[in-house]
């Protein structure tokens, strides 16, 4: 009598165990076309990550963040480079990237769905050269100084609304804008302050300010139409701030400019 029991115990579970391996792997609805795509396409832009000189591998949190997305998905990840943000937006639109990073800004909120709560948050500064007489953000908002800024980076968006008499140098990229300061072209460079810490090794002297004239606060963004997209993405960040993984990247990145944002208010 026992054998026929567990018997019996053995073929209900065995008939169960098909279903319930069923449910686990069934892909939550909002990201179920990324899950049938077999990928998600992030898409980064300068100097949202570093590359490795040997593998070419991409590193950073951004990096960290959307490699982690994809794993939490579980799809391989697929890292797509922009020179520009409006590249990276234009890629969004045209369906050839799933999902991009940006800082939000106001500016941008029609091109995108939405913004998810923000990873992290670092400031806006100046980098100037040796002997420079700009010591401040007040300093450098003054006739006959030159600015070098990156077409549509969230740092030039903030930086065009507060400007008074400083004259605008726009540059398509980071590089582009270095050089114009290390060939002595403009008095100064605004952009992120991590991003002009690692570049004011590359000239003596040089310093960045203390003081600063914004805060960035980088979010995941989608495409238009994309909500549930965005809703899940959303869920996802706030759990990464939570457990500490944003942290361990920051860490791990070695920027010390950077510091986990806070949560999303509810």
């Amino acid at each position: 009598m026992k054998r026929k029991l567990w018997r019996s115990v053995i073929s209900l579970v065995l008939l169960a165990a098909p279903s319930i391996a069923v449910a686990q792997r069934a892909p939550d609805p909002r990201v179920a076309d990324l899950v049938q795509a077999g990928r998600v396409r992030l898409a980064l832009f300068p100097p949202q990550y570093t590359k490795d000189p040997l593998t070419g591998e991409l590193k950073g949190v951004w990096a960290d963040v959307a490699r982690e997305l994809a794993a939490r998905i579980g799809v391989p990840a697929v890292l797509i480079e922009h020179r520009t943000p409006p590249e990276m937006v234009a890629c969004l639109k045209s369906g050839a990237c799933d999902v991009g990073f940006l800082g939000y800004d106001p500016a941008r909120a029609a091109d995108v769905e939405g913004f998810s709560p923000a990873f992290i948050e670092f400031d806006y500064t100046y980098l100037v050269p040796k002997g420079s007489a700009i010591r401040s953000v007040a300093d450098a908002d003054r006739p006959g100084i030159r600015i070098a800024v990156v077409n549509a980076h969230a740092s030039t968006l903030a930086l065009n609304r507060i400007r008074k008499h400083a004259e605008l140098v726009i540059v398509d990229t980071p590089d582009n804008a270095f050089e114009l300061l290390r060939g002595g072209r403009v008095d100064a460079w605004a952009s992120a302050r991590q991003a002009l810490v690692d570049y004011s090794v590359e000239l003596g002297g040089s310093r960045v300010l203390e003081d600063r004239y914004g805060v960035n606060r980088p979010a995941v963004v989608v495409a238009r139409g994309q909500a549930a997209r965005l809703a899940y993405i959303s869920e996802f960040i706030e759990e990464i701030k939570a457990s500490g993984f944003v942290q361990q990247s920051i860490t791990r990145s070695g920027w010390r400019a950077v510091q986990v944002a806070a949560p999303a208010r509810k």
